[in-house]
């Protein structure tokens, strides 16, 4: 059982749901994410996404894909955010899971992608562009690693297809609440999210999160009371890019995620 697996655990006996806060690796730089990382444990978050910067960011939209552009201009690497989960896991045991697109898994290779993603303490993987009916050999390599491989839920998910997206997900399952990129403005449907967040939980017993479109507290609220967890990513990005160059960055953005934090 791994960091994220024990967080649905203890959250589950508490009667709890999980707040995942999700950020650009690298953005505005790493010394910035390492703090916030660290800060926002503090602070409520139950886990952390980290978002590997990727020159094609299909799934993200305006906000993180400027995040993901300027990381990449400082040259942030998959190694240099490997170096900096395992300064991490010196002060901090936070579940984290890394959001990657399949171009760095691949060049790197899945089996050194793998174990070095387990030498420094990452706990999950969130591949968008990888569907389960081409991951199996990376799942299969993460499971021998007790690393999570979390697979997406959408509005237009067919019954069939949830079955198996349901079954090829560990640690959680990421439903995507709306048809379209993250940060996107569409109104979040409670109805559409309850209809199939209850068809997911016929099939399983595996926590399903919420994310894509979600941005503020009383989304948050409102969500938590459907999912076993709610994930936010664009309005933290958009709370960091306000505070960029300011000395109390990381007390701003944490004060922000807080009180997202609270609302779950």
């Amino acid at each position: 059982m791994n960091r994220i697996d024990q967080a649905f655990k203890k959250l589950k006996k508490r009667k709890e749901k999980a707040f995942i806060a999700f950020i650009t690796a690298g953005y505005p730089n790493l010394h910035v994410t390492e703090q916030l990382v660290l800060s926002f444990e503090k602070a409520g978050v139950d886990i952390v996404e980290l978002g590997v910067p990727f020159s094609d960011p299909l799934a993200d939209g305006k906000t993180i894909q400027a995040a993901s552009q300027q990381a990449l201009q400082h040259h942030i690497t998959l190694e240099k955010i490997f170096q900096m989960v395992k300064r991490i896991r010196t002060r901090s045991q936070i579940p984290i899971a890394l959001m990657t697109y399949y171009n760095p898994v691949f060049h790197l290779g899945e089996e050194k992608f793998m174990a070095r993603a387990k030498s420094v303490g990452v706990d999950g993987v969130i591949v968008p562009d990888l569907p389960p009916e081409e991951a199996a050999s990376l799942s299969k390599l993460a499971r021998k690693k007790s690393i999570a491989t979390v697979f997406f839920l959408s509005p237009t998910t067919t019954p069939s297809r949830m079955k198996k997206i349901v079954d090829a997900s560990t640690g959680f399952i990421y439903y995507v609440s709306v048809t379209g990129i993250t940060g996107t403005s569409q109104t979040i449907l409670a109805q559409q999210i309850k209809k199939q967040v209850t068809a997911a939980r016929r099939l399983t017993a595996k926590p399903v999160c919420v994310g894509f479109g979600v941005s503020d507290a009383r989304q948050v609220k409102a969500v938590a009371r459907l999912a076993d967890g709610v994930i936010v990513g664009s309005a933290i990005i958009r709370a960091i890019a306000k505070n960029k160059g300011k000395k109390n960055l990381i007390q701003n953005v944490s004060r922000f995620v807080a009180q997202l934090a609270k609302a779950v």
